[in-house]
């Protein structure tokens, strides 16, 4: 049975320590996403594509996952990713991850703004209901989970391999355990193709790296 509302899909830290699972693990799809929360990209998938995600999440046709990276800190100035990946590790520990994350997204500032402020942040903690507490506006303020950043840009890193010592680029998508060719990323941002591609793994789930999936200009 699919969930009731996205309210009731389960969320939690992996046993790795840096992946956020939403969904049931037993779904036959897999989606592992490699995000920095500042990256236009990443917005761009997270405001589009991403719904065909969280509906097939939703009726337990797929699990999310998350590596969030804060790469762009370094590279643009500022510490905005670091403050966001720390309030969405706070928003899994009051079990709202998943809604939290689509806020961010939703109102993601310019990159080179480094609009993400703790201010900013606890603002648009506001737009989800339950999550402002005391535990949790201190932890925004204080960095509670700074170590989970440290380690969670690392394991961005670490799938980059030799090649792309310092990650993948973002947003990147793993699926059923296969990295989607750099010449197939863009069928992510779009909904139809990406939807397409979620029931098409669904039917053929441990060797649909083998089909010839059309390219999205």
């Amino acid at each position: 049975m699919p969930y009731g509302s996205p309210e009731e899909v389960p969320e939690k830290l992996a046993a790795d320590g840096t992946t956020i699972v939403v969904g049931d693990p037993s779904a036959p799809v897999t989606v592992h996403l490699y995000e920095d929360p500042r990256c236009p990209f990443c917005e761009e998938f997270e405001t589009g594509g991403a719904a065909q995600l969280r509906e097939a999440t939703l009726r337990k046709k797929a699990v999310a996952e998350y590596t969030l990276a804060s790469f762009l800190d370094d590279r643009v100035g500022g510490g905005g990713s670091k403050r966001a990946v720390n309030a969405l590790r706070a928003a899994l520990e009051a079990g709202k991850f998943a809604e939290y994350h689509k806020v961010l997204y939703a109102h993601q500032p310019e990159e080179a703004v480094d609009g993400f402020t703790t201010a900013y942040l606890l603002e648009l903690a506001d737009e989800v209901d339950g999550l402002r507490s005391p535990a949790f506006d201190s932890a925004v303020e204080n960095m509670k989970y700074r170590a989970f950043v440290a380690a969670s840009q690392k394991a961005y890193q670490r799938v980059g391999g030799t090649k792309e010592p310092e990650g993948p680029g973002t947003p990147t998508a793993v699926i059923n355990d296969v990295r989607l060719p750099p010449n197939f990323t863009s069928l992510i941002f779009d909904g139809d193709a990406f939807a397409g591609l979620l029931e098409g793994i669904q039917d053929n789930p441990d060797d649909w790296q083998d089909h010839e999936w059309p390219e999205v200009a």
